[in-house]
C-alpha cells in the first residue's frame, strides 16, 4: 500500500509545454503502433470480405471470440508497463527486469489454457443462437487463430517492456513490419496469387498467425541486440522463477484483463445481438465496428502513453507531474476523438465502401445499415476516448481493481440492458444495440476521470492497487 508522495526536493517539475511534448513523442509511435495493429484485422476484413457476406459475418464471429480471450490476457501483459515504468522512474533495472520475464511466464501460461475453448468455438456460437451453417465456418476459422495466442501475448507483454523505457520507435517500425506481413499473407493466401493454393477463409487465420510469429520473433531480436537495453537483459536466467513479481503480474493484471473484457465482452455482445437481427445487419455491424475500432486506436495509444508517463512520476514520487501528464493525456486524446467524430458524420459513405464489393448482391443492403451505425459510433467516440484514457492513467498508478468494478457497472449493468431494451423491446433494432454501447461508455468516462481526480484532490488518499 503506497500514497501519491509529494515530488522530491531536488526535482524540477516539466512545464506543461514539456508534458505535452513528451506525451506527443512517446504517444505517436505508441498510436501508429497500435494502428498498424489494428490494421491487421481490418485488412483480414477487407479481404474475406471480398469472398462474400457469410464469409464476412463468419470472420466476425470468430474474431470477436477470439478477442474475448485476447484481451482478457493482455491484461498480464499491460500489467508490465507501469510495473516497469515505476520501476524505471526509481532506477530499479532489477524491478524492470523481473517484471517482463514473469510476465513472459502469465502469457505462456495464459495462452495454454485458452486453447481449450477457442478449439469448442462453433459449439460456442451454436449455443448462443447463431446460424449453423456460419458458425462452422467460424469454428474452422477460430481454430487456426488461436495458434496466434501466444506470440501476440509475448509482443504485448515486449511493447509493454519498450514502452516503458519509452522506445516506442522500435515498436512501431516492428508492428509496421507485421502488418505489411499479414497483407502479403492474406492476398496470396486468401484468393491462390502467386501459385499458391486459394485457402478462402483458412487462409486469412493462416496470415494472422504467420504474422504473430514473425513480429515477437522480431522484437526479441531487438531487445538482444539493442545496446542500450543490455542491461536490463530480461532474458538471463529466464527458466527461474520470480513468483513475487510472478504474483504481481497476476494481481495486476487480471483486473486490467477484465476491464478490457467486459468492454469488449459488451461488444461482443452487441455482434451476437446483431447475429440476432440478420446476417445483413450483422455484417453491417462489424464494418462500423472496423470503422470505428481504427479510431479507437488512436486514444488507446495515447492511453499506454499516459500510463508510462504518469506511472514513471508516480515511480519518483512526483505528485506534479503525474497530475500534469494525466492532464495532457486527456486534453490530446479529447481534441483527436473529436476530429474523428466529425469524419464519421460527415463522410460515412465512402468510409463504409472500403470494405464492400459494391457489385456483390447484398452490398448495398449492407451499406445501408451501417450508415446510421457509424453516425452513433460518432458520438460516443469522444467519450470512448475518455474512459480509455482516465483507465490508463490509473494503471499508471497501478490502481486496477476499482476501474474493473466501474467497467462492469458500466457495461454490463447500464450498457447491456440499455441495447436490449431499444433493440428489442422499442424495436430499434441495430441501432438500439449501438446506443446501448454510447450510454455504457459514457458511464464509464464519468466514473473513471472522477476516479482520478478524487484521488488527485485528496492527494494523500492510498492508491488502490
Amino acid at each position: 500500500m503506497t500514497t501519491l508522495a509529494a515530488p522530491h526536493a531536488r526535482s524540477i517539475p516539466l512545464s506543461w509545454a514539456g508534458h505535452a511534448k513528451a506525451m506527443i513523442l512517446l504517444g505517436l509511435p505508441l498510436v501508429g503502433a497500435q494502428l498498424a495493429q489494428v490494421s491487421i484485422n481490418v485488412t483480414n476484413t477487407v479481404i474475406v470480405g471480398q469472398l462474400g457476406t457469410v464469409e464476412l459475418a463468419a470472420a466476425v464471429l470468430a474474431t470477436q471470440t477470439f478477442y474475448l480471450f485476447w484481451m482478457f490476457g493482455s491484461g498480464f501483459a499491460y500489467a508490465v508497463m507501469p510495473m516497469a515504468a515505476s520501476a524505471n522512474g526509481r532506477a530499479d533495472i532489477r524491478g524492470v527486469r523481473r517484471s517482463v520475464r514473469m510476465g513472459l511466464w502469465v502469457v505462456c501460461a495464459y495462452a495454454a489454457i485458452t486453447m481449450i475453448p477457442l478449439w469448442f468455438t462453433e459449439a460456442i456460437l451454436v449455443a448462443l443462437r447463431q446460424d449453423p451453417g456460419v458458425s462452422a465456418m467460424a469454428g474452422d476459422y477460430a481454430r487456426v487463430l488461436q495458434w496466434s495466442m501466444l506470440p501476440y501475448l509475448s509482443t504485448f507483454v515486449l511493447r509493454s517492456y519498450l514502452s516503458a523505457l519509452e522506445r516506442p520507435r522500435a515498436v512501431l517500425v516492428i508492428t509496421v513490419l507485421g502488418a505489411l506481413a499479414n497483407a502479403g499473407l492474406n492476398y496470396v493466401l486468401v484468393f491462390g496469387h502467386f501459385g499458391a493454393p486459394a485457402l478462402g477463409l483458412a487462409g486469412s487465420g493462416i496470415a494472422s498467425v504467420s504474422t504473430a510469429i514473425l513480429t515477437v520473433a522480431l522484437l526479441v531480436a531487438f531487445t538482444l541486440r539493442d545496446g542500450a537495453l543490455q542491461r536490463y537483459d530480461i532474458y538471463v536466467r529466464f527458466w527461474r522463477p520470480d513468483w513475487s513479481a510472478f504474483l504481481e503480474v497476476v494481481r495486476l493484471g487480471w483486473p486490467i484483463g477484465a476491464t478490457i473484457l467486459a468492454e469488449v465482452g459488451l461488444f461482443t455482445a452487441a455482434s451476437v445481438m446483431m447475429g440476432w437481427i440478420g446476417t445483413v445487419e450483422l455484417a453491417a455491424h462489424g464494418i462500423a465496428l472496423q470503422i470505428a475500432s481504427v479510431s479507437f486506436m488512436v486514444p488507446l495509444g495515447l492511453a499506454s502513453a499516459a500510463t508510462v508517463r504518469v506511472g514513471t512520476a508516480y515511480g519518483r514520487d512526483d505528485r506534479l507531474g503525474v497530475g500534469r501528464a494525466a492532464r495532457t493525456a486527456l486534453v490530446v486524446a479529447t481534441a483527436i476523438s473529436t476530429g474523428a467524430a466529425l469524419l464519421f458524420w460527415t463522410i460515412p459513405v465512402p468510409l463504409i465502401s472500403l470494405y464492400l464489393d459494391l457489385r456483390a448482391p447484398d452490398a448495398e443492403r449492407v451499406l445501408q445499415a451501417a450508415v446510421p451505425l457509424l453516425a452513433i459510433a460518432a458520438a460516443f467516440q469522444i467519450v470512448d476516448s475518455i474512459q480509455v484514457t482516465s483507465s490508463g492513467i490509473l494503471r499508471g498508478l497501478k490502481d486496477t481493481r476499482t476501474p474493473m468494478i466501474f467497467a462492469v457497472l458500466s457495461y454490463w449493468a447500464v450498457g447491456m440492458p440499455v441495447a436490449y431494451t431499444l433493440a428489442f423491446v422499442f424495436e430499434w433494432g441495430g441501432a438500439g444495440v449501438w446506443w446501448g454501447l454510447a450510454i455504457g461508455l459514457g458511464v464509464a468516462a464519468v466514473l473513471m476521470t472522477g476516479r482520478f481526480f478524487v484521488k488527485e484532490t485528496h492527494g494523500r488518499t492510498v492508491i488502490d492497487a
